[in-house]
């Protein structure tokens, strides 16, 4: 242990920690920059794919509920134009029950593709709304890079002021007051002063929401 009547050591102590907490905090950030880089070039291949999905959803969903050339129009088209051979006096009983059986078949075939179509369509939609919410909430890397590469640089100045055996001792003061100036974001300043005010907004406006 370094006794308090030493600040010799305890400038030695944090000359040599800073450095090493510099590489540490320098390498957390490397790193998080990797893998947010990662994950948002997937959420940009995976994008494409998704438009696509939807786009298909919506052209399955126009070709069913078009009343003249589409899937649910078939039904009607079918009825129409087999409707002068099931009057026809002459048609079996036999042949009739086969036509009938037939329109039944198709009606149940395009009220199951209807049945079908619809949740996908929203299911899509939905995973496209949550993918972009997702890439949205993954710019966080920028204010923490923002935040770290500011602490990483007033390390280094603490360092060298600590090495520096001629120089004055730097006021505490006028440091804050500099390092204040640095700040892009409100929670900087928050966290300058201490304070929480506002913490719970800027937690809300920068989750990022998984699914």
């Amino acid at each position: 242990m370094v006794s308090p009547g030493d600040p010799g050591q305890l400038l030695k102590l944090c000359a040599g920690l800073l450095p090493v907490w510099g590489r540490h905090l320098a390498t957390s950030r490397a790193q998080s920059e990797v893998a947010v880089s990662q994950m948002l070039q997937a959420f940009s291949d995976i994008g494409p794919h998704i438009n696509m999905a939807e786009r298909q959803s919506e052209q399955i969903n126009d070709a069913l509920g078009r009343h003249h050339g589409g899937v649910t129009g078939l039904v009607g088209a079918c009825e129409q134009s087999l409707a002068p051979v099931l009057q026809d006096a002459g048609l079996s009983a036999s042949s009739k029950a086969a036509i009938e059986q037939v329109l039944a078949m198709v009606r149940e075939a395009v009220g199951l593709l209807e049945q079908i179509a619809r949740p996908f369509q929203h299911e899509t939609q939905m995973v496209a709304a949550q993918v972009d919410r997702m890439y949205m909430g993954f710019q966080y890397q920028d204010r923490i890079s923002q935040m770290m590469a500011l602490l990483e640089g007033d390390i280094v100045k603490l360092q060298s002021a600590l090495c520096d055996d001629a120089g004055a001792v730097p006021d505490l003061t006028e440091w804050l007051a500099q390092l204040e100036t640095q700040y892009a974001m409100a929670e900087q300043h928050k966290d300058h002063a201490g304070t929480d005010e506002g913490g719970s907004e800027a937690d809300s406006d920068n989750e990022t929401t998984f699914f």
